[in-house]
């Protein structure tokens, strides 16, 4: 139950370097890869079975199942998250995008169904991501005040410190969760 946490020469914004320092990851991401790969899985193994069972299962049925499982993979894997000084990417299964967050400009929630932090930089880049994994990761919330900080001082951050002072109220309350449920007061 450790951080993932390595060293880093480089940023990974394409032209631009960010400084050395700690590079920390959503240490749970690998256990959402394989639940997606296990969901797809099911339902291509249940869609195949239930259609061979039935005597209706030829070529043409068996590429649409397997499409099917591979757009619920598609739907069900989240983004990989990971910080280093001054900056936050998140993967996507074609996709990096990446935020200067030692220059951020604002930081919001998004509407929807899923609750959604936007954080966009001063050069125009923006990423999407969820606060949960920001909250069960530690180190990489860290990472992120102290750059958004950094963006404060600066003068950067011109839209998104109430949204921050929620998410560190949120982060604080299931540290104290934490704490409380490992020490048997709970």
């Amino acid at each position: 139950m450790g951080r993932r946490i390595t060293r880093s020469a480089t940023g990974s914004r394409a032209g631009h370097s960010g400084p050395p320092g700690l590079l920390a990851h959503d240490i749970h991401w690998g256990s959402e890869r394989r639940s997606a790969i296990g969901v797809a899985s099911l339902l291509g193994t249940a869609l195949f079975v239930l259609d061979a069972g039935a005597g209706r299962l030829d070529v043409t049925r068996g590429a649409l199942w397997t499409g099917l499982a591979v757009l619920v993979f598609v739907i069900l894997l989240p983004p990989r998250v990971s910080t280093r000084p001054g900056l936050l990417s998140a993967r996507g299964l074609l996709v990096e995008r990446s935020v200067r967050t030692d220059s951020l400009a604002s930081v919001r929630w998004s509407d929807g169904v899923a609750q959604r932090m936007v954080l966009r930089d001063t050069e125009g880049g923006r990423v999407e991501i969820d606060p949960a994994v920001l909250v069960r990761n530690p180190a990489m919330w860290r990472r992120l005040d102290t750059d958004t900080r950094t963006s404060v001082r600066r003068g950067t951050l011109l839209c998104g410190e109430t949204a921050l002072r929620q998410l560190a109220g949120r982060i604080e309350r299931e540290t104290a969760r934490t704490v409380f449920k490992v020490s048997g007061l709970q």
